[in-house]
């Protein structure tokens, strides 16, 4: 039998055996793959992870991609997430990664992201599965974006949530605004609910404890960020279903939502009905929100882009009556708006990278990419190459003036292949309509150096708070 005192004799041992097979484990893919990209694995365990997430401004690389692409190369090896990657930071490169999904890649983030959104959201579910998902989401936004029934609930929460201001002694926490703004129109896109109804700002609180919990370290002990997100995922989840049966009840009472569209399909699961419910939250309410912020932030600081802006928005404006909603042949005429849009997601990077696996060992040009490790194409990195992108730092809004300038390979700000944001082109309606309505009705400046920071999630770390000021009427 084994005594207490053996056991103490042999904790050395075990601990040193434990330590060699750790070091062994994390170090063996390096023996194993001479042919892999150049770079670094970093100590056993955390591997570079630490250094990889250190929050920097979104505008910039971080000091972690500047000292690897510089040392090693635009693609090079890593060990991040526990596990062993790859980092290409290479347009061409990322976009044989994305062009490539499901047959030499595939969506691979971490198990506490699954955890967190639901084994049936579109974010991680592969194959057919997010093939079947990602065409119903496609087809509920063609026939959604320039529907007169939605430009016109965009409008009115815009109407609204500018015409709150009034009262508001010329300081605002702009984040917050843009929030509360995104959330009122999905909310009414997706379940036909008003920002006035309970039920509303019952999914709203749960809705902003299931984000903190999304970006907080994944530690499942009741009371921490990530356990009450996974609770306010389910509590949302039941509110959701509670409105599924009583739709199903008074069937006789058509709403026009995408909750409809869903009742009416066959093709998905309750479960994969309610997820779709959530993905479309969650897409429609923060990229969209940090997306106007930052179009906010950068024309704040840039008197010349905004007067065009302005100027832009006055010449719609002109050419209605004095309350006559925009409409589908506004939005087309709002072209360096768009142009101000792209410039913004490319400073401001709200999508810093994606993660991927690799399904088998990859040749690409003289890199090998060996089966099984993840691979991060990172997309700031693209976009803030000035090879690519003249000024790279500078936000210009005039070098997205030509055909097909937003729709190449070096602007992913969506992602991209088969996994392209299905709700981007609703966001920047959203966006659009919204900035009609601001730069009509008020001059703004940014309070103080609040800047968007990659965590590697982008906010505003004081919410981007601005003084506005009246414009007396409208031109």
């Amino acid at each position: 039998m084994v005594g207490v005192g053996d056991l103490v004799l042999a904790a050395p041992a075990i601990l040193l055996a434990l330590l060699l097979t750790l070091v062994l484990s994390h170090f063996l893919p390096l023996l194993l793959n001479p042919k892999a990209p150049r770079g670094s694995f970093g100590w056993p365990l955390v591997g570079e992870t630490l250094r990889f997430l250190t929050p920097h401004a979104s505008n910039t690389l971080g000091s972690f991609l500047e000292d690897h692409c510089s040392r090693y190369g635009r693609v090079f090896k890593s060990h991040l997430f526990c596990t062993p990657t790859v980092v290409s930071c290479d347009q061409e490169l990322n976009h044989f990664i994305l062009q490539n999904e499901e047959r030499l890649f595939q969506c691979s983030y971490p198990r506490p992201i699954h955890g967190i959104l639901g084994k049936s959201s579109m974010l991680v579910v592969l194959g057919e599965d997010h093939k079947r998902l990602r065409n119903l989401a496609l087809a509920l936004v063609t026939s959604t974006k320039l529907k007169p029934s939605y430009l016109g609930d965009i409008e009115k929460i815009a109407l609204h949530i500018v015409g709150s201001w009034h009262g508001k002694g010329g300081n605002i926490t702009f984040c917050e605004e843009a929030r509360k703004f995104a959330f009122s129109v999905i909310v009414k896109q997706v379940l036909a609910l008003s920002p006035e109804e309970p039920v509303t700002a019952m999914i709203l609180e749960d809705f902003l404890t299931f984000m903190k919990g999304l970006i907080s370290f994944p530690l499942r002990i009741p009371g921490t960020p990530y356990a009450k997100a996974v609770q306010a995922r389910e509590r949302i989840s039941s509110t959701v279903k509670g409105i599924i049966e009583e739709r199903r009840k008074a069937d006789c009472c058509k709403k026009d939502d995408f909750l409809n569209v869903l009742l009416s399909t066959d093709e998905l699961s309750d479960e994969e009905k309610v997820s779709f419910v959530l993905d479309s939250l969650l897409g429609g309410y923060e990229t969209t929100s940090l997306m106007i912020s930052m179009v906010v932030y950068f024309l704040g600081q840039s008197a010349q882009d905004l007067d065009l802006v302005k100027r832009e928005h006055q010449g719609i404006r002109s050419t209605k009556a004095k309350e006559e909603c925009l409409s589908s042949e506004d939005y087309k005429k709002m072209e360096y708006t768009q142009h101000v849009i792209n410039e913004a997601l490319r400073c401001g990077n709200i999508v810093k990278f994606v993660h991927r696996k690799a399904l088998k060992d990859v040749r690409y040009k003289e890199y090998l990419i060996p089966s099984g490790w993840k691979v991060l194409p990172v997309f700031s990195a693209v976009h803030l190459n000035p090879s690519l992108h003249g000024n790279a730092q500078q936000f210009q809004p005039c070098r997205w003036e030509g055909p097909s300038q937003g729709t190449s390979k070096k602007f992913t700000p969506f992602g991209g292949g088969t996994r392209l944001c299905p709700g981007s082109e609703l966001a920047k309606v959203e966006a659009a309509f919204f900035l009609h309505h601001l730069v009509l009705n008020f001059r703004w400046k940014i309070d103080g150096d609040d800047i968007p920071m990659a965590y590697p999630y982008v906010e505003f770390p004081r919410g981007l708070p601005i003084e506005i000021e009246p414009i007396c009427s409208e031109s």
